[in-house]
């Protein structure tokens, strides 16, 4: 439970993050952000436990922490903002339907992804993350006159400095509960300094369960569900190299039954997030490296986790006591997290022969038009929407770049030979 109480926290900011931005954008009532919040919290529980739990149609059967998917807010904003809200949750349904049918296809592209391929992809799911966590670290927004301030500064790099001792010195569970401990610890001393307030816990209600259409019922938009669709597409992508992370952490060879089930979950559960009125759901990737820093790989931990979010969305008082954590404390974990997710990704690409000019190439340009990307999204400003929506992930670009390189050398090569 300990474990899996981790694993929560993990993602418990980037997952409440998503609710929030979209909230405050479409300007829900307090009321409004409640459910928002709570229910939000309820469906990743739920979704996490379609993804954990085979059945012959859904779950890829890993550790896997399911959340909002971030790459949902501008376009869900968008939606909310110029169509309304219902069909803004008509477009998730119809986005998780999307994903539920191409499943079969989608899981069949599985050996475009050998481990040039997974490597590059899993480098920079990590690697172009670590900025999110310093810009938490230094208070969440860098045009603010707070951003980077000592105390700030003092707490979230104090924060990285626990993780690292507790791993440097514990053994045993205590070592595999760095990140949690790193995270209490912090937040105590970031308490003492001023930089906690429980107001959000005395606000929130002490029950709130789910309601189907809480918010009206779903309305169908072509345009809408297009763009929703294309939203999916990139969420899927990002799965499949958390999969594939998952997978050489485990030591499980994924099949592409595996894989097909795995995107159906997903697509169950974002059906389920459109009919509560919530948001798509997605692997989350820094889930992956709680698992790694713990060292324990089974799903019993993630089940405690899963469990531990429906009991939070159900209890909204006690799921607000997570949110009073303070972000530089989230941002010291998420570094440490982050990076070695991207770490992994390095491991993956020692095992590829770089001595062979094509998958050097491979590995380099895709990986350096992520990071590209990831720094300056706007290159695509103007281009329709619908393309910036593809090409403004620099996680997506790097996966379409390293299948069509990897593609166009190893045909080559295959023709020399």
């Amino acid at each position: 439970m300990v474990l899996g109480f981790q694993h929560l926290l993990a993602m418990y900011s980037g997952d409440v993050l998503v609710p929030l931005l979209i909230g405050h954008y479409l300007h829900f009532s307090s009321l409004q952000m409640t459910y928002l919040v709570s229910i939000d919290i309820f469906m990743c529980g739920i979704a996490t436990l379609l993804q954990l739990k085979q059945t012959p149609l859904t779950g890829i059967g890993l550790p896997v922490v399911l959340g909002c998917a971030v790459q949902a807010v501008t376009p869900l904003e968008s939606i909310g903002g110029k169509l309304g809200i219902t069909y803004m949750y008509g477009a998730i349904i119809a986005a998780g339907v999307f994903v539920f049918l191409i499943a079969g296809f989608f899981a069949h592209l599985k050996r475009f992804f050998p481990p040039v391929v997974t490597g590059s992809l899993i480098t920079i799911i990590g690697f172009t993350l670590v900025p999110v966590g310093f810009q938490d670290l230094g208070g969440g927004t860098p045009g603010a006159n707070s951003f980077g301030t000592p105390v700030n500064l003092l707490v979230g790099f104090l924060t990285i400095a626990i993780i690292l001792l507790v791993s440097a010195f514990a053994r045993g569970f205590m070592k595999s509960i760095a990140i949690l401990i790193g995270i209490l610890v912090a937040s105590f001393i970031a308490g003492g300094l001023g930089q906690v307030s429980l107001r959000p816990v005395s606000q929130a209600a002490w029950f709130h369960a789910p309601q189907l259409f809480f918010f009206g019922v779903p309305h169908f938009n072509l345009s809408a569900m297009v763009t929703m669709m294309l939203v999916s597409l990139t969420t899927m992508i990002e799965s499949t190299g958390v999969f594939f992370a998952l997978s050489d952490l485990t030591g499980r060879q994924l099949s592409t039954k595996d894989l097909e089930r795995g995107y159906r979950a997903e697509g169950i559960a974002a059906v389920l997030g459109g009919l509560f009125n919530t948001f798509p759901y997605s692997t989350f990737s820094e889930n992956v490296g709680v698992l790694k820093m713990s060292g324990v790989k089974t799903r019993r931990p993630v089940y405690y986790a899963a469990f531990l979010l429906l009991g939070l969305g159900l209890l909204p008082k006690i799921g607000a006591l997570a949110t009073v954590i303070p972000e530089p404390v989230l941002g010291g974990a998420m570094i440490v997290m982050f990076g070695m997710v991207g770490v992994q990704g390095v491991q993956i690409l020692h095992k590829v022969d770089f001595s062979k000019n094509a998958n050097l190439l491979t590995a380099s340009v895709s990986i350096g038009l992520g990071l590209g990307i990831t720094m300056y999204p706007q290159l695509f400003q103007h281009l329709p929407t619908e393309v910036q929506i593809i090409l403004g992930n620099g996680i997506v670009v790097t996966s379409v770049s390293a299948v069509l390189l990897n593609l166009l050398f190893n045909h080559r090569w295959a023709r020399e030979k």
